[in-house]
């Protein structure tokens, strides 16, 4: 099992804590407002409560805030987050859910990957499962991307912890599209009236398929 800092209290932090837990890892509880950590944290059997900016208990550290405030949290914990595989959730979209905000050559995830110090590698995940979907259970499939492969080696074992299919997509450059993939999920979501649907993966006869589930 693994042990993971998630930095953030809101409710994809939540949901992947939950499943975390359950799945058997050490899970620490990061936020600026340390109230609000200790909340979360009481809620959940077994995780803890860590200082923001000091060095995170977990091998793993999950970024579960917004994009527009990522790459200001990797600079405050700065060389705290030396030798660490560093989780982007996010996703880059403008406040109209309309476009992405990130270079066109670039992703969020390789912009926080700037930004963090030398010997911790960034690996993008989670960021096409929704907050609600990931807390209601069920096997869902995680698209990951990152450049080092004992890092995706390492999150791809805590994603089937949590019970969840790792689907590795390649270098971390494929992350610009798992975040054109997130911003699509939103604009579906949001004309189509409801979010409560899954991207995923299905192999049968060497064809490839999306699937809902609701």
């Amino acid at each position: 099992m693994s042990s993971v800092s998630i930095i953030g209290t809101g409710d994809m932090a939540a949901a992947l804590a939950g499943r975390a837990l359950a799945g058997g890892n050490a899970v620490e509880i990061i936020g600026r407002d340390p109230a609000r950590a200790g909340e979360l944290a009481a809620g959940l059997d077994g995780a803890t409560v860590g200082t923001f900016d000091a060095v995170p208990a977990g091998d793993l550290v999950v970024l579960a805030v917004p994009y527009a405030g990522a790459a200001a949290v990797v600079g405050e914990f700065g060389d705290a987050l030396r030798g660490k595989v560093v989780v982007d959730l996010t996703n880059p979209v403008s406040p109209d859910a309309e476009s992405l905000v990130t270079p066109d050559d670039s992703s969020g995830a390789q912009e926080i990957a700037k930004a963090v110090p030398t010997g911790a590698h960034v690996v993008k995940a989670f960021n096409t499962v929704f907050g609600h979907m990931l807390a209601r259970g069920g096997a869902l499939d995680v698209l990951l991307a990152g450049d080092d492969a004992e890092a995706k080696a390492a999150v791809s074992a805590f994603i089937t912890s949590l019970g969840l299919r790792p689907r590795d997509t390649g270098p971390l450059a494929m992350a610009r599209w798992l975040e054109g993939t997130g911003l699509l999920m939103i604009s579906l979501g949001r004309r189509g009236g409801s979010f409560d649907f899954a991207l995923g993966v299905e192999t049968s006869d060497s064809a490839l398929g999306a699937h809902t589930s609701a």
